[in-house]
């Protein structure tokens, strides 16, 4: 048997007896609408006469799990992700294991478990100088909108939405689970334009620290994320 074909069949047999490398892509797309969200977008239209410009969208993915039939199939190791619309790149998450993963649901976190809070600023996504870091008290913040609204009476009409908080009773943290039949490419939407929806920017336009306004706003990210079809 020649050297070439020999190789041939080792890598074959290491490969059936360790099986091969299986990757997951999962893909964050944030909608206004029907339209993808740009930055560059001057405004997007809330209805015929409001409407809205946003300038700075943040948020942390964490905690990512793979489940068949509500059982685990999937965890990913040091799951911590700063999702930047400002970096699609950081908008694209691969997931490697070591097994051909067969699965029907995604689970993760919005935002930063309190055990991981109480430990602290750390580094990576984690480090205090991404900007979503306020203090070992209020720990990380989960989930960070910024722009500007004719709604908004504020300065130059605009709108802080800095929404965190590990302590009760002010917890942010949201888990989100989502049906998929993809076992290869994730695409999961954020529709922003039914978040803002119910919220009234002539008076709440400002959030800062945890609070009872900033709960209540973090649950309503559990309906805004969606597998697309």
């Amino acid at each position: 048997m020649g050297i070439i074909k020999l190789t041939f069949v080792l890598i074959l047999f290491v490969f059936k007896t360790n099986g091969t490398m299986a990757q997951v892509n999962i893909c964050f797309k944030p909608m206004f609408g029907n339209e993808k969200l740009d930055l560059n977008n001057p405004y997007y239209y809330l209805n015929p006469t409001d409407s809205i410009h946003i300038e700075n969208l943040q948020f942390y993915i964490s905690n990512i799990e793979l489940y068949k039939n509500n059982q685990l199939v999937f965890k990913e190791k040091n799951s911590f992700h700063l999702l930047n619309v400002a970096d699609s790149i950081s908008l694209k998450l691969p997931l490697i294991s070591n097994s051909n993963l067969i699965f029907d649901q995604i689970r993760f976190n919005i935002g930063i478990d309190s055990i991981t809070n109480y430990g602290g600023a750390m580094g990576g996504d984690l480090d205090p100088t991404k900007g979503m870091y306020w203090t070992w008290q209020n720990g990380y913040i989960n989930f960070k909108l910024e722009g500007k609204s004719n709604l908004c009476t504020t300065n130059n009409n605009e709108f802080t939405f800095h929404l965190g908080g590990y302590l009760f009773p002010f917890n942010t943290l949201q888990n989100i689970q989502l049906s998929t039949n993809n076992l290869h490419n994730i695409e999961i939407n954020i529709a922003l334009d039914k978040w803002f929806s119910g919220i009234d920017l002539k008076k709440q336009n400002h959030i800062m620290s945890p609070s009872n306004d900033a709960v209540l706003l973090s649950n309503k990210l559990l309906t805004i994320f969606f597998v697309s079809k």
